[in-house]
């Protein structure tokens, strides 16, 4: 699909997957997951991972069926310095507790660093969720709940809650090799939902997360992307209830054009805008003249 994608739209040679993923020097973002909520698209639901120099540095988001591509991908649980979860839909943080049960049997001893955004009172913040899941007293899973206090031979997590109106220039976390994250709040309807910018030396990734594309200050969050990555769930026609939570085709060429992006990944697809995906990535075409590229499950993608 990249290929036929690369090659009637973009109108230049793609940019060439990596044989092997990762590759053992250099920044590579790999798509652990590209569906969305309906098991009806054969994909995995949301999740990525960024590879700097063979390791698995960078987890954003943990969706149903990411567990299984964490291990196909051959990510190490250890490597990671930080989980982003975008946003509490199952579809991008079902895995989560399923990651931690197999970070179990990794001997990992340093803390991890988890961010997700803060909540209302239709959704749980980041702290909650964590606590629903793992507090030693009523969590669903508290038979792990180590990993919040760092009991049990387990790792503590160092959870990271960004509020609203925090300011998206401070550093989430910065790393002797040079990572640096970023975090800014995105409108995704009713639903609290954070957007990453990841920086590598001199190479940036930027994940979108659902959103509705309706505040200019993402595209400013995203600017000169090495890699802007934007999820494409709904068709250009979709009605307004969907359109309040997620950016039809004709916006997300918006953002990404205003944002300077080298190059555009599309991801996070549904049965539905599948049908119609030539249609909806012409649209995108027509209004984006960078790199177009197309996010498959364990799909590679090199930076340098």
């Amino acid at each position: 699909m990249l290929i036929s994608v690369c090659a009637l739209f973009t109108g230049q040679a793609c940019a060439e997957q990596a044989p092997l993923c990762p590759p053992s020097e250099g920044v590579t973002l790999q798509v652990l997951g590209s569906g969305g909520p309906i098991a009806d698209d054969a994909r995995a639901s949301s999740s990525y991972i960024v590879w700097v120099d063979g390791k698995s540095r960078v987890l954003i988001d943990a969706g149903g069926g990411s567990f299984l591509r964490f291990g196909e991908a051959h990510a190490n649980f250890n490597d990671l310095e930080i989980v982003g979860l975008s946003h509490f839909h199952a579809d991008h943080s079902a895995d989560f507790v399923a990651l931690l049960k197999s970070g179990n049997f990794a001997g990992r001893q340093r803390p991890l660093t988890v961010a997700g955004p803060s909540g209302s009172n239709r959704f749980p913040g980041l702290d909650d969720f964590l606590q629903a899941n793992l507090n030693a007293t009523d969590g669903a899973f508290k038979y792990l709940t180590g990993y919040l206090d760092g009991s049990g031979n387990l790792p503590k997590l160092d959870a990271i809650e960004i509020a609203e109106d925090a300011d998206a220039g401070s550093d989430l976390l910065a790393t002797q090799d040079l990572i640096s994250i970023f975090a800014q709040h995105v409108p995704h309807g009713i639903v609290p939902a954070i957007a990453f910018r990841v920086e590598v030396q001199d190479k940036s990734i930027v994940f979108s997360s659902d959103q509705n594309g309706s505040d200019p200050e993402f595209a400013r969050f995203a600017k000169n992307a090495s890699i802007l990555v934007m999820h494409m769930p709904i068709p250009e026609n979709s009605g307004d209830a969907a359109k309040q939570l997620h950016a039809v085709p004709s916006r997300i060429a918006e953002i990404a054009a205003a944002a300077s992006a080298d190059r555009l990944l599309l991801s996070h697809f549904m049965a539905r805008s599948l049908r119609s995906f030539d249609e909806n990535v012409q649209i995108v075409r027509e209004g984006y003249e960078g790199e177009l590229l197309v996010a498959d499950d364990l799909g590679c993608f090199m930076l340098d």
